[in-house]
């Protein structure tokens, strides 16, 4: 069988020894979303309330990944800095997920802030615009981390986790490229939530998710009742590169 089917031995109500299925279950935070109401975590029901994308403008462009486009931007109301994700076309689901994580983790600590959603009135491309992080490339700091730095850092991270967690929210891709430092202001933010996803008991989850270094063995073996658990393996895995 595919390595999701999970078999063991049960004797169940007396009788002969028989094969049954056994559940993976969260052993922390399983049922946030089972007592929470359905509008926490139903975001296809989410109704959008997109700000005006002429308050920003575009400075330079900082990064690109499989689903978006990262600028730098301001805020040309405040002339604050700001951060514009511009989606490439996918599922509006997909859109509608982020967005609705995003504010139910907003102010959360280490969590980044989503300010506000944009939409370009002719195309109907959607922005999302983040508060800005002066951070150092993860490539030239973690090499000038001191012990205790490194202790500071993945300590910040497992409080933004923590949260999340708690919350109900598992990140899913959880990485060095993920975490945003302001080393001059010690300040650390968990950023890209495209991939996260809310935690169900008992739900079997898309297997191709995180990135290649960082997959947990869940993953790896398709066993796709995975939950918060993952995000450790991964962070785990993001030590041990900042430490060897």
């Amino acid at each position: 069988g595919r390595g999701r089917e999970w078999w063991g031995r049960g004797r169940l109500h007396g009788g002969p020894g028989r094969m049954r299925r056994v559940q993976s279950k969260a052993r922390v935070y399983a049922d946030v979303n089972v007592t929470r109401p359905k509008e926490y975590w139903d975001y296809e029901s989410i109704v959008m309330q997109w700000g005006d994308q002429e308050d920003y403008e575009v400075v330079r462009k900082v990064g690109r990944g499989k689903y978006s486009e990262v600028f730098e931007g301001i805020n040309v109301v405040n002339d604050a800095r700001c951060v514009i994700k511009i989606l490439k076309p996918v599922k509006k689901k997909k859109i509608r997920r982020e967005i609705k994580i995003l504010q139910n983790l907003c102010g959360g600590p280490n969590i980044i802030k989503l300010l506000d959603i944009v939409r370009d009135p002719q195309s109907k491309t959607p922005s999302l615009i983040f508060e800005h992080v002066n951070n150092t490339d993860f490539k030239l700091l973690y090499p000038t981390l001191t012990d205790f730095d490194i202790r500071y850092y993945i300590y910040e991270l497992l409080v933004a986790l923590e949260f999340s967690h708690s919350n109900g929210i598992m990140h899913r891709d959880v990485k060095p490229h993920n975490v945003m430092i302001d080393h001059e202001k010690r300040k650390l933010r968990l950023i890209d939530w495209g991939l996260a996803e809310f935690y169900h008991p008992g739900r079997e989850y898309n297997v191709r998710v995180a990135s290649r270094y960082f997959k947990g063995p869940e993953l790896l073996v398709d066993m796709q009742e995975y939950d918060y658990s993952l995000d450790i393996w991964s962070l785990g895995c993001m030590f041990a590169g900042m430490i060897f």
